[in-house]
């Protein structure tokens, strides 16, 4: 019997295994696709991503498999420069190829003791108060104390559940591609910047070594149900741009549209749902990854609380409730840049009127904030500002913060060096620092990086410990 059964391995499904092994859960992660993606897509890794990242020790055997760029170009594509000091010792984008990121995060899981079974996927659901029998396609019955659906958009976890999926369907769609191009890089650059006047979305954009991502409205096209083809974005391109720009060999395509649509339900008993299982939304922004393996790490360290036995009754409910909220922000939020691509008159004058607000530092950062997610504060209660938000990588004097939460654990940073977490040593390490990079006198942080409380007295850490921690060990 397993603990947890992923249905999944996808960025989600793999960081989500991952965190479960940090603390020693038996985990099985199947997977329907026999073997990883062919198509070379590549994603962006966004600022709080890489920060989660490195707080397990990863993101310095990612970087070399990615390229950096400027944190900034995100909302609705409108080009602003990245806002000056942003908080945080990550902030840039890492463009990564999908399978080199998926890989590396399923290589992870599989070192610390992840199962993974490729070729099969889950057909059959039924649980009780002990457990979940999974049913996979070869007919095979597994049992486990857990499921989790990081199965995609059309998961068949969420669907056997009979959890609702409200929102909106496609009303338009979009060709995205990679591919190489013939002519010259001053005349596609000249050419694209007087069409994006009037035209969204379209771009072309080089990703290396002389390929291009070239996005074009899909009107007009093939059906949606076919593969898109090499043959339509020259159509299309020669259809909005009067040329298509010699492009040719695809390193892949794809078609996506604007649906939008959130799962009513993260929970249903012993099984939970994350990543794009729980959300979909169009991938304007590339906040979709990004949202799923934060997902990941919400979820982690919370089921293997109830699985290792020391989880405060509510705290598995806490998942729903930290990131149902979050799931709605960026699904507004990419409507809003859905609406600022239209060439309509109307929504072609509020870009114009948004482009010159982020002239701003205060706009452009909120907006760069919410798209990299280093803005979220979960609700905590009433306390200072830092409560529920992350805190960044700050120095302390073994080095850097990060660097002490790769086991997963809590982390009790106290400048006072007065305090202790007495009987909470198993879930919760102790730095005392007082010359740690803090303007207040000491945090509690939970193993995903936010603060879970800030302050200086002993009986309110005691309590804010049996909160997250569960009580203390005799």
């Amino acid at each position: 019997m397993f603990d947890v059964i992923i249905a999944g391995c996808g960025p989600t499904g793999a960081m989500l295994a991952a965190e479960l092994r940090l603390h020693g859960v038996r985990v099985l992660v199947v997977e329907k696709e026999t073997e990883p993606a062919s198509y070379v897509r590549i994603v962006g890794l966004h600022v709080r991503s890489l920060e989660l990242l490195a707080m397990r020790g990863l993101l310095d055997r990612i970087l070399p498999h990615g390229r950096r760029r400027p944190a900034a170009g995100f909302f609705a594509a409108i080009a602003k420069p990245a806002p000056k000091d942003l908080d945080s010792a990550y902030a840039y984008l890492l463009g990564i190829p999908q399978p080199v990121i998926v890989g590396l995060l399923e290589e992870h899981a599989i070192e610390l003791g992840a199962q993974v079974r490729r070729g099969r996927a889950v057909v059959g659901i039924e649980q009780d108060d002990q457990g979940v029998t999974v049913e996979l396609t070869d007919g095979e019955q597994l049992r486990s104390r857990y499921l989790v659906g990081c199965d995609g958009g059309r998961s068949t976890v969420r669907k056997l559940l009979g959890v609702g999926f409200p929102g909106e369907p496609a009303r338009t769609e979009t060709l995205m591609g990679e591919m190489e191009v013939g002519a010259p890089q001053e005349e596609i650059a000249a050419t694209v910047n007087a069409i994006r006047e009037n035209h969204h979305p379209f771009w072309l954009r080089p990703a290396g070594n002389g390929v291009y991502s070239v996005v074009v409205p899909a009107a007009g096209v093939s059906d949606r149900a076919v593969a898109p083809t090499l043959e339509d974005f020259q159509q299309q391109l020669r259809t909005i741009a009067g040329t298509d720009f010699g492009v040719h060999s695809p390193r892949w395509l794809s078609r996506f549209g604007d649906a939008t649509r959130l799962a009513d339900r993260y929970r249903v008993g012993r099984v939970l749902l994350a990543g794009d299982a729980a959300h979909i939304h169009p991938p304007i922004g590339g906040q979709g990854l990004n949202l799923g393996v934060q997902d990941a790490f919400n979820l982690g360290w919370k089921l293997a609380a109830h699985i290792r036995g020391w989880a405060p009754e509510a705290l598995l409910d806490t998942y729903q409730a930290e990131r149902h909220p979050v799931a709605a922000d960026v699904l507004d939020n990419t409507r809003a840049q859905m609406e600022l691509l239209s060439p309509e008159p109307g929504p072609q004058a509020v870009r114009r009127l948004l482009t010159e607000l982020m002239d701003v530092d205060e706009v452009n950062r909120h907006l760069i904030e919410k798209i990299t997610a280093i803005g979220i504060r979960y609700d905590f209660g009433a306390g200072p500002d830092l409560l529920g938000r992350r805190l960044g990588d700050v120095a302390v004097k073994q080095g850097n913060l990060y660097g002490l939460l790769h086991r997963g654990r809590g982390l009790l940073l106290d400048r006072t060096e007065r305090l202790t977490v007495g009987g909470w040593s198993d879930r919760v390490d102790h730095l005392t620092d007082p010359t740690a990079e803090l303007d207040v006198p000491c945090v509690l942080l939970r193993p995903d990086g936010h603060v879970a409380w800030v302050g200086d007295d002993q009986q309110s850490l005691d309590q804010h410990l049996s909160r997250w921690f569960g009580e203390p060990a005799h």
